[in-house]
Order: structure tokens, then C-alpha cells, then sequence
């Protein structure tokens, strides 16, 4: 006997499908848009408001976010913090929408650089929506009051699923994102800088979103993080190996961009051939491809050598300089009676390089290195799942200029990668930077790793991993330098990293 269906078709679905089939691009989230449909068809239609723009469901109602001031306040928990009374660090456990909001007096105008690692629109993702657009106010308050019995957020209320069957795939993620990142730019200097975290799903988006944010003339990048270095045989179409970082600054104008530091394969061409007290050089040649006929010329040095530029190639210096470098002893005249200029390495390496847009995970690391050695070597395997590496954000923090006395800020914190890579740094070139780290209290999951490990939030994962990072590099500090007893803040200031954190809640 033939088996049916108990569930009837639903005939204005199916004809959707496959209306969807031949005019994929009037539709959007879902929905049909009846004036581009006509545009399709030939058809005359008045679009109003006909701009070049991002727009999206609630978008008008993100700026009410924005605008509505918190009740919130933070209190101070020295019992869960490292040196509270000396540090000029700073963890704020709680909503970032909330904590953004308080931050708006104190820092304005008074960050460095903010990187992000947010919620990627997968689908299977749980977003945060304790400013949902459709509550009245005193159903928000009692929402974000839903704790449990030792004072955690509750996720059932404050997390939703932003399934891709959702009309409002994009919108909800775009609601969430706007309101935070307007009042991120508030906060950063003229010269700051931000880096946002992000996969294929949402990242043209977000471009066109911090294009409106930020404007377009601010856009510094595009960065390519090679994130893994093997391929994935199981995946459907194409196993991904990259996240994009996107780069912008808050007035191009004032901002000027980190140069990197030169590595030993960089540098093994540089030569000492005839003991300059210059140092190590390399020899760069005279001439150059590009010129005119009429730069052409010849020149006999005081030496009796000449030199006059080989067929089709032109004069890289002046007449004039040439004698110059000669008289300061920067050209090297060979044994095949060749003359060539010294670039020196000292020169070079006070300019820094240039970084490339593609960050690859043998410079800078990949999730696996983040997830199995770092937070394995501090906190036990398995805790976070794919966390960002302490080196990749290291790169950034150079490429951001972020020097002595700057303050970095993270308000989707994670596992702490951002505040362990400022006091990295600040070890390794005697810097005094700050960081703010903020994260929601989240309940980690019961069957995992970390909860198992006593972790009950995400929080408690991130001050753990900073508590221990400190220490690891106390540690190493005092290996380096046995004088240094302890690294307090209160005893030796600037000669030493900051590695304490208030905690507020």
C-alpha cells in the first residue's frame, strides 16, 4: 500500500520556490520585492528614495538602541581582579550593548584600536538580543534580570537562534551589529583603528555597514587570515581555509599605519663584504629601468673607475648624488669593475615592512594552534573552541600603531586572546598599553570541556586564561631578568608590564 504524506503541500510556497528559480534577484531575505520586479519586467516603477545604500528590516529602529540611555551601572568585584587598586586594566563582565553605552563618558574619544571577533550569521548561531526592537522597556529589564540561582544569565530569553530559515537572516544580524559599532566609533581617537573578525556569510555587509559607519574614504583593508592549513575533504563544495579581518580607521588623515618587523630570511642577503663601520649591506644596483635618454651620463670617479649605464637602462641617481654616496663611502666597486650602491640594513630595518594583505598562518598561527597549544597551555585542552591565536593579534596591534600608553579594546572578548597579546607586547618592547575586555556572563554548555572543568560561563573562562597569562609571563620575565623579584605595578612601574585587571560587573 502506497505510504502518504500526513502534511499537505503548500501550494503558495511551492510556487514561491520556483518564482525564486527564475528571478533569484528580486528577492530579499525571503521576500519579493514588487518595484525591482518590475524593473525586471521592463516596466516603469518610482523607487523612492533611489540611493546607493544599505538598508534592511528595523534598521531605523537600530537607532533607538542607540539613543536610549541604560540604567545599567558596574560595581566592582576586587575579589575576582589581579592588584584592583594599581592596575589600568579593566574587565567588564556583562552585555557590551549595556557596557558600550557606559563606556561612552569616561573613553570618548580615548581608544586606540578595538578588535572584534563577533557572532558570524552561520545559521546555527545563538545571537544576543537583550535590546530587541519589539520589547517595551520594562519587558527588556526583566529580561536581562533573568538570572539563575548563582547570579548567571540564563540563556533561555537572552539567546536566540538566527536560523537561516529566519525572514530576517541578515536583518537580525545587522540589528545587532549597527548599534555597537556606532557607539565603538565614539569611543576610538582621531587616529584609531578597528579590526572586525569575519567569515564569507555576513562580510560584504559589514563592509557596506562600516562604510556608513565609518565612511568609505576610511577603509584601510581587507586582510586574509589564512586560518587553516589543511584542506577538508568532507566539505560540500569548498573547504574554506581563510577569515577576513576588516580593517578601518576613524580618520585616515590621522592615522598612520605600523610598519613589521624584518625577518632573518629578510635579512641574510645583508653583507658586511669590506668591514664597513656602517654595518651589513646590500648592493643595489645604479641604473633602473624606467628613464629618458637625456638623464643618460658618465662618470669617472676619483679612483679612475668609470661608470656609465648599460644599453636600455637609465640612471636610478643624480650625477650629483652619485658623487656623494662615493664621497661618504656608500658604493662598492667590484672586482669585475662593476659599481654598485649600499643599502644599508640599519636603514631599512629602522622603516619597518610593508605588511601584505594575505596574513599566513605561519607568520601569525591558525585556529588549531590557538585552540590546542595556547589555551591547552594554560587552561587544559579542549576549554574554548576556536579561539583567535595570541600572534595574530600581536600583527594587528602592530599594523594598528598601538604604542606606549595606548588603550586596546575587545567587547566580544572570548577566551582573553586580546588582553594576553597587550601584555605580550608590552613584554617584549617595555610598552604600558591597557586593555578593556568585555564579555557576557554566557553558561558554558553542560557536556563540555569547560563546564566539566569548573567553568560555568564564558566569563570565567576569559578571566582565568588572563589570571594565567599574567603569571606565564611574570614567570618568564623573572627567568630574563632575576632581578626583577616580582613585577607588581606598585613597585616597579614603567619598567615593567601592567598584569593586573580590575573585574566589574
Amino acid at each position: 500500500m502506497q505510504n502518504f504524506s500526513k502534511e499537505s503541500i503548500n501550494i503558495a510556497e511551492e510556487k514561491l520556490t520556483k518564482f525564486k528559480q527564475l528571478f533569484p534577484e528580486v528577492f530579499s531575505e525571503g521576500k519579493v520585492d514588487f518595484e525591482r520586479l518590475k524593473l525586471i519586467l521592463g516596466e516603469s516603477a518610482s523607487i523612492s528614495n533611489e540611493r546607493y545604500v544599505l538598508n534592511w528590516a528595523d534598521k531605523s529602529k537600530a537607532f533607538t538602541a542607540i539613543q536610549t540611555p541604560t540604567t545599567k551601572t558596574l560595581y566592582p568585584a576586587p575579589e575576582e581582579s589581579v592588584e584592583f587598586n594599581s592596575s589600568g586594566n579593566v574587565f567588564i563582565e556583562g552585555e557590551n550593548l549595556e557596557v558600550l553605552k557606559i563606556l561612552q563618558k569616561p573613553y570618548f574619544g580615548k581608544i586606540k584600536m578595538i578588535y572584534i571577533d563577533p557572532p558570524y550569521n552561520t545559521g546555527n548561531d545563538n545571537f544576543i538580543y537583550p535590546d530587541k526592537f519589539s520589547e517595551t522597556k520594562s519587558e527588556y529589564l526583566k529580561k536581562i534580570k533573568e538570572k539563575d540561582e548563582k547570579g548567571y544569565l540564563l540563556k533561555e530569553g537572552l539567546f536566540h537562534k538566527n536560523s537561516k530559515e529566519n525572514g530576517q537572516f541578515h536583518s537580525n544580524w545587522l540589528n545587532m551589529m549597527y548599534p555597537r559599532l556606532f557607539l565603538a566609533k565614539n569611543l576610538l581617537k582621531d587616529d584609531g583603528v578597528i579590526f572586525i573578525s569575519i567569515d564569507d556569510n555576513e562580510v560584504h555587509n559589514l563592509r557596506l555597514l562600516m562604510n556608513e559607519i565609518f565612511g568609505e574614504e576610511n577603509f584601510i583593508a581587507n586582510l586574509i587570515w589564512e586560518s587553516k592549513y589543511t584542506v577538508s575533504n568532507d566539505a560540500k563544495y569548498i573547504s574554506y581555509q581563510h577569515e577576513n579581518i576588516l580593517f578601518f580607521c576613524k580618520n585616515k588623515e590621522e592615522f598612520s599605519i605600523g610598519k613589521l618587523d624584518r625577518t632573518d630570511e629578510q635579512n641574510q642577503s645583508y653583507k658586511n663584504r669590506d668591514n664597513d663601520i656602517k654595518g651589513a649591506w646590500k648592493a643595489t644596483p645604479l641604473h633602473a629601468k624606467s628613464g629618458t635618454e637625456n638623464s643618460k651620463y658618465s662618470i669617472v670617479f676619483d679612483n679612475g673607475i668609470e661608470w656609465k649605464c648599460p644599453s636600455g637602462r637609465y640612471p636610478r641617481y643624480s650625477k650629483d648624488t652619485l658623487i656623494n654616496l662615493y664621497k661618504n663611502g656608500e658604493l662598492y666597486f667590484n672586482s669585475n669593475g662593476g659599481v654598485d650602491k649600499k643599502t644599508y640594513l640599519s636603514k631599512v630595518e629602522s622603516k619597518g615592512v610593508v605588511s601584505g594583505s594575505i596574513l599566513r598562518y605561519q607568520a601569525v598561527g591558525h585556529t588549531h594552534h590557538g585552540n590546542n597549544e595556547e589555551i591547552a597551555s594554560l587552561l587544559g585542552k579542549g576549554i574554548f573552541d576556536n579561539p583567535k591565536g595570541v600572534s595574530l593579534l600581536l600583527r594587528l596591534l602592530k599594523l594598528g600603531n598601538a604604542s606606549n600608553q595606548d588603550i586596546i579594546l575587545d567587547f566580544f572578548a572570548g577566551s582573553g586572546t586580546t588582553a594576553q597579546a597587550v601584555m605580550e607586547l608590552n613584554k617584549e618592547d617595555g610598552g604600558n598599553r591597557k586593555f578593556i575586555c568585555v564579555q557576557l556572563p554566557e553558561k558554558t554548555e553542560e557536556k563540555s570541556e569547560a563546564f566539566k572543568a569548573g567553568y560555568k560561563t564564558i566569563a570565567e573562562i576569559s578571566k582565568e586564561r588572563i589570571r594565567r597569562a599574567a603569571k606565564k609571563i611574570e614567570d618568564e620575565a623573572k627567568r630574563e631578568y632575576p632581578i626583577l623579584s616580582s613585577l607588581s605595578s606598585e613597585r616597579q612601574g614603567k619598567e615593567c608590564p601592567d598584569l593586573g585587571f580590575k573585574v566589574y560587573k
